[in-house]
């Protein structure tokens, strides 16, 4: 059996990126149960494995329930010891805990005013103070760990710290947050991380932007790497002779730098559109030109 994990959509559930993450940047294997919640309620989605009721939630190969990200990495971390996701030094360990306990309690200013939209980018957004003053504890917590650990990361390899940051490098992306020269760095090393890139480019395919997360700021540009520009298409003859992830028949075609690529369904082929240098299946074929 293996792991099962919930997450809701990737545009508008940051709690899912966390999730997603704590598999992805640690090699976890696991089975994916996508859930929208524009229309239906997470709690109804998941009315059969109670009392779990927000995403993400998972099912461990074991059978036990967990329906809280930061418990989700404590367990996976037992369960997967060797995988990474706590800093093996024992001071950088306690640092990586503490940030993530404090992430995952606090900044409730940032949370409630700049909500978590993929396809939002805004600019002169006006920042109100408590906002301003969670940026500056950001900031302070952000430099005691990388003076600590010397980078790259927060606590020097990629950690479950940097799991639970990774929504803040979003919001800054979109809404343009005022952080100073190490804070936009660590962003940007997020930002370029192709893992956070796939996420932001499966929320591009998976649906649209909600009508209640649009806020009235002056529209601006999303803060990371601009994808390369492609469309999906109807007609024309791929390059590959099986879908680049699954292996399976091709049936949707996308053109990207005039080259053909298939896919085995729409969500494939649109979040390879979305940003294709974010796979790498597809950004080898293309990088090989």
């Amino acid at each position: 059996m293996a792991h099962r994990l919930f997450i809701a959509d990737p545009a508008h559930s940051s709690w899912s990126l966390r999730g997603w993450l704590l598999f992805e940047k640690f090699g976890l294997t696991k089975t994916t149960t996508w859930m929208g919640y524009e229309e239906t309620p997470i709690a109804d989605h998941l009315a059969a494995h109670r009392p779990a009721r927000t995403a993400p939630a998972l099912i461990t190969k074991d059978g036990a329930l967990i329906w809280d990200s930061l418990a989700i990495a404590e367990e996976l971390a037992s369960l997967h010891p060797k995988a990474g996701i706590w800093p093996s030094d024992p001071s950088l360990r306690a640092t990586a805990r503490s940030l993530a306990a404090e992430m995952h309690s606090g900044f409730m200013a940032l949370r409630n005013e700049c909500n978590f939209n993929l396809f939002a980018a805004y600019k002169d957004v006006p920042f109100s103070d408590p906002v301003l003053a969670d940026i500056a504890r950001l900031e302070d917590v952000w430099s005691y760990a990388l003076v600590q650990s010397r980078g790259p990361w927060l606590c020097g390899e990629y950690s479950a710290a940097d799991v639970f940051f990774a929504p803040v490098a979003a919001r800054a992306a979109s809404y343009g947050l005022p952080f100073g020269a190490d804070g936009q760095a660590y962003v940007d090393a997020h930002l370029s991380d192709p893992a956070f890139r796939q996420w932001r480019a499966m929320g591009m395919a998976f649906g649209k932007e909600f009508e209640r997360y649009k806020l009235d700021y002056t529209p601006g540009v999303w803060r990371g790497i601009p994808p390369l520009p492609a469309k999906a298409i109807d007609a024309g003859t791929a390059e590959n002779d099986a879908c680049l992830y699954s292996g399976k028949e091709i049936t949707h075609l996308m053109e990207v730098q005039d080259r053909v690529f298939g896919f085995c369904n729409a969500f494939c082929r649109d979040k390879s559109v979305a940003d294709p240098m974010a796979w790498p299946q597809l950004a080898t074929l293309l990088s090989a030109s």
